[in-house]
Order: structure tokens, then sequence, then C-alpha cells
């Protein structure tokens, strides 16, 4: 079938029209540089192949791995029923999963671990209640669990000691992520509440169980209904989140000054949300099967700005309720995972569904797009350094003194004081005090950094915002001499022709 081809005013896009799928652009999308592409390029070369991984809500089917480019099936593994949300990879090479316990007969949770290079049965931990969504830190040693009740659980996962967990919403939690500099962990509801919590503020808390001793970063309750996405994105001198909905719309949040910059309204619920690698173009999967595509156009606008539905184009892939959506690490390829037991596999440049995975008679729920060399056992892979994980604590440990540790008097002591005033350290305390005041690893130290940050950040938006004011001025400074010089010059023309007009006449009243 030849295309069709819809000109924008940045570039030709193509659009299909079969019975499986169709897209119909009606904006001008920024598509990808050309740097993203020839990085896509390479995808053929064994260390950038990438699989794709998909587990369901039943825990016959388990986790299925696929070959990205090939279609192959690479590895199976039994026994996973996963809530939405509630399966992630640390660091390429670590599965991660909550469990839906629905065979249990009392309360309680679970989350499995599988190391990728080495097939074997799940290291199992049971938390003190059911854990839906997951997410975890940049570096992998967090991992923040939310729970039916509105908890929220920060374990260490190389030690399994639980750190904090506190009660964060009213309703269920429905979806948590760090930021990419592991600054703020998001966490959303049912309720539609967003709350962004400073995790300085979080850990810097001595008992685990306090949750009286800090508050959110910010709360956001402009959406209606359960949140269904979170995603950061770094926007320059900005620091964004992209949040969707049950509520039919995704919205843009200035992540320091607390307020909606931007809202895409659909017709139907927004069940799944990614953004590109290029930070441009924002993919929100409904629950009528259909993925829309719109543009992400965030400037230095005062006022919040509306995105409706006509203005994005649209994917049709699948017949059930799409449930998460993924790209290629280069952008290349974007997969979407449906109730209708598929995942589809789309090529960017042409929008073209080229190849479906299926999962058997199983709705895929979670979608991981992870490098192949992941599953690799080879000589090179043993010798990199892979995460490990422990079993997770139920409840906080009790903080202990101590053992094995010498006690410093106090470095001075006066003879005329009358009372003595003790003020022992243990050695092992004073090393790693000295170690984190030499590498500015201390809280204070820490808060200060971000506090910095976020008053750098806020200083680049005032001077952007003064430029921007001080270029209008110029322009409208220059329009103001370019129209006065354009009126002196037809002046000086309309006199010149008007003493050409006049000179004979005035030649013949007076004759030399």
């Amino acid at each position: 079938m030849q295309p069709n081809h819809l000109n924008c005013s940045r570039l030709t896009l193509a659009f299909f029209e079969v019975s499986s799928f169709h897209f119909t652009p009606p904006i001008s999308f920024l598509l990808l540089s050309k740097r993203w592409w020839e990085e896509t390029a390479g995808m053929g070369v064994e260390g950038r192949r990438e699989v794709v991984v998909v587990c369901g809500e039943k825990m016959s089917a388990g986790i299925t791995i696929w070959d990205l480019e090939t279609g192959e099936e690479l590895m199976r593994i039994p026994t996973c029923a996963s809530p939405p949300r509630g399966f992630l990879c640390i660091k390429n090479h670590l599965l991660v999963a909550s469990q839906l316990q629905k065979h249990r007969q009392f309360g309680g949770g679970a989350v499995f671990f599988w190391p990728l290079n080495k097939p074997q049965a799940p290291q199992r931990s049971y938390p003190m209640e059911a854990i839906g969504p997951i997410a975890s830190s940049k570096d992998g040693i967090y991992l923040a669990g939310g729970a039916p009740s509105g908890n929220v659980y920060i374990w260490e996962v190389p030690s399994g000691r639980l750190l904090k967990n506190w009660h964060a919403h009213q309703k269920s939690t429905s979806c948590l992520t760090f930021f990419p500099d592991d600054s703020f962990l998001i966490s959303g509801s049912e309720d539609g509440i967003i709350c962004v919590w400073s995790m300085i503020s979080v850990l810097d808390v001595a008992d685990p169980q306090a949750c009286q001793s800090f508050s959110p970063f910010h709360i956001w309750s402009e959406h209606g209904s359960s949140i269904t996405g979170l995603s950061p994105v770094c926007d320059g001198a900005n620091l964004l989140l992209i949040s969707s909905s049950l509520d039919g719309t995704c919205k843009v949040w200035d992540l320091i000054l607390g307020r909606v910059l931007q809202t895409h309204v659909f017709s139907g619920a927004v069940t799944a949300m990614v953004v590109d690698p290029g930070e441009q173009l924002l993919f929100s999967g409904n629950e009528d099967g259909r993925i829309h595509v719109t543009e992400l156009n965030i400037g230095l606008q005062e006022n919040p700005t509306v995105v409706s539905e006509d203005d994005s184009g649209v994917l049709c892939g699948h017949k059930e309720t799409i449930t998460a959506l993924a790209f290629s690490s280069g952008g290349l390829w974007l997969i979407s995972a449906s109730k209708d037991c598929t995942a589809c596999l789309w090529d960017v440049k042409t929008w073209h569904v080229v190849r479906k995975f299926s999962h058997g008679k199983c709705s895929i729920i979670n979608l991981l797009v992870i490098p192949q060399f992941s599953l690799s056992v080879s000589e090179n892979n043993r010798n990199c350094q892979r995460p490990r994980a422990s079993q997770l604590d139920k409840a906080p440990q009790l903080n202990t003194a101590p053992q094995g540790t010498v006690a410093f008097l106090p470095t001075y002591c006066s003879q005329e004081d009358h009372v003595l005033i003790p003020s022992f350290r243990t050695s092992r305390l004073t090393n790693r005090h000295i170690l984190d005041l030499e590498q500015g690893r201390t809280q204070e130290a820490i808060q200060l950094k971000v506090e910095a940050c976020v008053e750098n950040r806020q200083l680049a938006v005032r001077m952007t915002k003064n430029m921007v004011s001080i270029n209008k001025v110029l322009q409208s400074r220059l329009l103001d001499l370019m129209q006065l010089r354009l009126r002196n010059a037809s002046k000086v023309a309309f006199s010149g022709r008007r003493v050409q007009t006049n000179g004979p006449e005035e030649t013949r009243q007076h004759p030399e």
C-alpha cells in the first residue's frame, strides 16, 4: 500500500491506514535529532541489542523475555504476577517484582528478586503488608514500595534494611518514581494526590517510623482520579514532572515552583504514559486501546496552557486498554503493552507496527526494555559489578550500640569547671564523621548543595525571563526607530517630489 503524505510546517510525515492500525498526525511533530538516529543505527551490534521483558497478572504466565530485533523468545521465568507499575530492573541486571498475593488468606506482601545472569528460583521477601508500585534509585541502593494503605516503604537493597516507612497518602498508593538525581521521591495515589518528598528530609529522621518530623516538598491535588504515571523531565534549567491520570489528563508540573505549566486533555482515561528520549513528544495510552501523541512545547509562558485531543496524533494497534509504554534506549522503537495479551513494536520513523509479541492468554501489565548483554553469562560480564539484594526487613530494626569500639574522652576539660559534661565519642563514629566531612557526604552538606542547586535554577529562570523582556523592549525600540526612519524618508521623498513639481512653474513666474 502506498503511503499518503501530510505536509507539516517542520517535516513531512507519512500515515498509513490498514486494518490493524493507523496514524493520523494533525500537528507538526519535533522528531528526533540526527545524533539520536546515528546512535540507533548501531542497534544490530551485539552490545546495543535490547530485549523486551513483560509480566502479567497470572502466576502461571510468569515473565517472558523476547529479542527486540528478531522477536525470538529468549527466556521464560515462571511464577510471577505483578500489579501495575510493580516491576522494574535495577541497573539492568536485577529484576524486581512486587507480587499479587490473591491466594494468601492472611495479610502481607511479597517482593521477588531475580539475577538475570543466573537462572534460579527468585529470592523472596515478605514485607509487613502488600506492596503495589515500586521504584528504585538510579544507583540501585534504595527501593521504594507503595502499599494499599497509603504507606510508603524505603529499603536499602544491598543490606535489606528498612530505612523508613510512613503514611504518605489517605488512599492506596498507585505510582512511585525517583527523580533522575535521586534527590526527590514522587508518589501518587488513587485519589489523584501527588506528593514530592525530599530524600534528605525523609532519610534524615533517626526513627524509621517517625512520620511527623517531615512534610512533603509539594502536594498537588489538581487531578480528579487515580494517578497512572509519573515521568520526571529535565528541561534545561527547569525541573519538570509529567503525570497522567484516569481523569483523562496529563499535566506538566514545574517541580521548583510547584505549579502546572501545561495540561493535555483527552476524551478517555489515560492508563499509561511515556516521554520520548528526546523529551519532545508525549505518548499517552488510553483505556480504548489508542495511543495519543502530543507535542511537549514548554516555554517560559506565565499562564498554564491546554493541549486538546484534536491537536494529537493517534496510534491504533491494540483492542483493549493500554497498560504500559516504553522506548528503546536510542528511541528507534516504541513498545506498547495491552490487556489484549499482546505487545506492539512501533517503528517511530514510519509509525508502522513491525512486530507483535503474544503473551498467551494473559494480559500484559508491566513492560521493560533492557540491554541484551544483561542476560549473558560470559566471562566479561561476570567480572562487572552487579547489584546484590538481601532479604527485605519486615519492620525497622532498632538501633543498637556499635560493638568493638573505643571511647574517646573529651578533648578539653578545664580544672576550674565544677561540672564535668561528658562528650564521649566512639572511634568508629569519629572516623566516619571525618570521612563524611572530607567527602561532603553529611546531611548538612548535601542539603546545602540541593538548596544551592535550586537557587541556581531559579536564578537561571529569572535571568532568562529578564533577557526575554529586554529582547522584547529592544525589538519594540528597534521597530519604533525603523518606523521613524521610514516616516522621515517618506517626508524627504515627498518634499523632493513637491520641489520637482513646483520648480518649472516658479521658473515661468519668475524668469531671470
